[in-house]
């Protein structure tokens, strides 16, 4: 049986051009390496899962491919990789000093990455500084952090800082699907978008989630499937508890709400989720406002068809209603009983009398 490759390893990008979402970054130190004017140390920041180390390493590679210092496969000599997370004493980054006081043998330069350099003691800050502030001629630092308000202001000011931010839903999106199809696997777009969301704008993440699907499907990723591995409420539900509030069914508004908290959903995030759906109504009304709405294709639609029904004033009160119930959630004796009289003032929007008084003013 073959050894089973993660996708965030097997679709490690390996060239600044196939890195997802950072084109800012990429072009940047593209430049600095054909110019010539790349700095010596470099602290690489944003939130987990984005691309810092991939760039690194792709960045270190390329320094190393410049300075003929690669290998006719690929394998760089003078790249050396610190993870500070696990090696944060004083005594590591005084290894890591006496070492690079030695000029590499091959090529020009040695490149030391340093992960997670916000986890290193103050002590080891202390001690790097002073290589940080004269480096020698042959090192480059390359320093990624998540927590860029950890590292002090010292090694911050001695650093070109480089900003990654979070990787937009559709950007992963698209990368998934690329992958989806390399690897054979069928899916629904709306499925995909729901991973790409779930992600948070991680893209390794993403990709473990994708995995996780692709393996308990076998290889065929629904909405309904993915929305059940990743325990979040389809939009299906939001759809359906909307179309009884419109229709003043309370009996059938509360039934649905206890299959939902049956199912194992926390109430709290139920009753946010709801306010989240009818604010993307009130975006669907418009079409200037249409692409607020992160959602994929067809589920979009399906909001826009929906949006018709209600009348805005409508909308905006159930926003209203529901960010309500959200805010005194926490403080109630009773939380459910919180959630189920938002959804009783939702089914009452449209009652005879209150939804003309709505659309009269």
């Amino acid at each position: 049986m073959e050894n089973f490759i993660v996708s965030a390893r097997k679709y490690r990008p390996q060239e600044f051009e196939t890195v997802v979402g950072q084109q800012h970054i990429t072009d940047t130190l593209e430049h600095a390496i054909e110019e010539n004017q790349l700095a010596q140390a470099l602290l690489f920041c944003g939130p987990r899962g984005v691309g810092k180390t991939t760039c690194a390493r792709i960045l270190a590679r390329k320094i190393n491919e410049k300075d003929g210092s690669t290998s006719e496969d690929g394998f760089a000599y003078n790249i050396y990789e610190l993870d500070a997370a696990s090696n944060n004493g004083v005594e590591h980054i005084r290894d890591l000093t006496d070492q690079v006081r030695f000029a590499p043998q091959v090529g020009r330069f040695k490149v030391y990455i340093i992960d997670e350099v916000h986890m290193l003691s103050q002590a080891a800050f202390n001690a790097f500084l002073k290589t940080l502030e004269e480096p020698p001629a042959h090192a480059i630092f390359i320093l990624a952090t998540t927590e860029k308000h950890k590292i002090i202001p010292t090694i911050l000011s001695r650093c070109q800082i480089y900003d990654f931010k979070r990787i937009t839903i559709e950007d992963i999106q698209e990368h998934l699907k690329k992958i989806a199809e390399r690897e054979k696997v069928q899916y629904e777009d709306d499925a995909l978008y729901l991973i790409a969301q779930k992600a948070d704008g991680a893209l390794r993440d993403a990709l473990s989630l994708f995995d996780r699907l692709a393996t308990f499907t076998q290889k065929n990723i629904t909405l309904q499937k993915a929305a059940e591995v990743l325990n979040v409420l389809d939009y299906d539900q939001y759809l359906n508890i909307a179309d009884l509030a419109h229709e003043n069914k309370i009996p059938e508004i509360l039934s649905a709400f206890n299959e939902i908290v049956k199912k194992g959903f926390d109430p709290h995030i139920f009753i946010a989720g709801m306010g989240s759906h009818f604010r993307d109504l009130m975006m669907a009304q418009n079409p200037a406002t249409l692409n607020l709405i992160e959602v994929g294709e067809k589920t979009r639609l399906r909001f826009g068809e929906q949006s018709k029904k209600w009348v805005p004033q409508q909308l905006i009160d159930a926003i209203e209603i529901c960010n309500h119930a959200d805010i005194n959630y926490k403080n109630s004796k009773n939380p459910r009983l919180t959630v189920e009289i938002a959804l009783m003032q939702l089914a009452s929007l449209t009652a005879i009398g209150n939804g003309d008084k709505k659309k009269s003013s």
